[in-house]
């Protein structure tokens, strides 16, 4: 069995059975979820899940270090780009976002030690049986988003960042019928 919100698209099924929930602990890969995350705001995470490698290819591959330097002759070009979801505030966040999290990585070594002390290193396990259970955000993800704030992040509301969270396996939310949520709560412990 699998959670039902992936069912019927084999993109959405592929993603679900091979990343959704996996503990990512890379910088580089941490950025790039929190980037799509932060687009996905208003949006349904399969509309930006089909757009993926579209992003990839208009931000270099989610380098943020290149993305920290982007210029308004790049911005003007991202805004043309009917590849990813256009819209200048997310684009100017990004931009923003890739500047802070360089920022973090110089206060705490790593964005993955920062994100990740808030679950001190480890994954929670939920143990819900439906979708319905599961909340939109939880008082840690705003939390996480005020901090991310302070640091001067944009586009990080609670709700993207429990989204985040989801997608990086700081939380398991699969269901407890899903075979994903057995395999990657074995994985954790």
């Amino acid at each position: 069995m699998k959670c039902a919100w992936c069912l019927g698209d084999p993109l959405y099924e592929n993603y679900h059975d091979t990343e959704w929930g996996v503990p990512v602990h890379e910088d580089q890969k941490l950025f790039e979820l929190l980037t799509l995350e932060s687009f996905q705001a208003g949006l349904s995470w399969i509309t930006v899940l089909r757009k993926r490698t579209n992003f990839s290819a208009a931000f270099d591959a989610f380098d943020y270090h290149k993305i920290a330097r982007y210029d308004q002759k790049k911005q003007a070009a991202l805004l043309k780009d009917s590849g990813i979801i256009r819209n200048r505030l997310k684009i100017e966040a990004a931009i923003h976002n890739a500047q802070a999290f360089l920022n973090i990585q110089e206060k705490y070594e790593s964005f993955n030690r920062f994100i990740w002390d808030f679950t001190e290193g480890k994954s929670i396990q939920n143990k819900f049986k439906t979708l319905e259970e599961l909340p939109p955000f939880t008082p840690l993800a705003e939390k996480i988003s005020k901090a991310l704030k302070k640091e001067g992040f944009k586009f990080v509301g609670p709700t993207v960042i429990y989204s985040h969270m989801q997608a990086t396996g700081m939380v398991n939310d699969h269901v407890v019928d899903c075979f994903r949520y057995l395999e990657i709560g074995r994985a954790n412990s």
